[in-house]
């Protein structure tokens, strides 16, 4: 596989999965009410700031990975196994907390409205990474 798709790979691998957080996260918040959507803002900034520096050193880290890697190789090959199961884990953890009653929806308006667009924003960070180094 060309260099190109494993940055489109990764892009994908992380966007999608932050849009379908991201929409769960404003859901969530169109039914709080309206005394607690302050606090719930800026729980959502303190998520959405923890995960911008994470995240930007983890992709930078693995835009680095790919670009050294040789011309075709396997999908594979886009994350270090540790980035693997990092993907792996985060989407069981995600279906885990989707069956959990007891979790209230301030904290998935709150967490998921920080996570959801750190990943979208993280997933773009691959395509400026494919852009800037010109891989076509």
């Amino acid at each position: 596989m060309n260099k190109k798709y494993l940055y489109i790979s990764a892009a994908l691998i992380w966007g999608i999965p932050g849009v379908i957080i991201a929409i769960k996260g404003i859901k969530a918040y169109c039914i709080q009410p309206s005394e607690n959507l302050w606090w719930l803002l800026m729980i959502t900034v303190a998520v959405l700031t923890a995960f911008f520096f994470m995240f930007r050193r983890i992709v930078d880290r693995y835009c680095d990975r790919i670009a050294a890697l040789p011309d075709k190789v396997s999908i594979w090959q886009t994350f270090p196994t540790r980035g693997w199961i990092l993907v792996v884990f985060m989407t069981c953890l995600g279906i885990v907390l989707k069956h959990i009653p007891a979790i209230p929806t301030a904290f998935t308006a709150s967490f998921y409205s920080g996570l959801g667009p750190m990943l979208v924003l993280a997933s773009a960070r691959f395509v400026a990474h494919m852009k800037a180094r010109a891989i076509s």
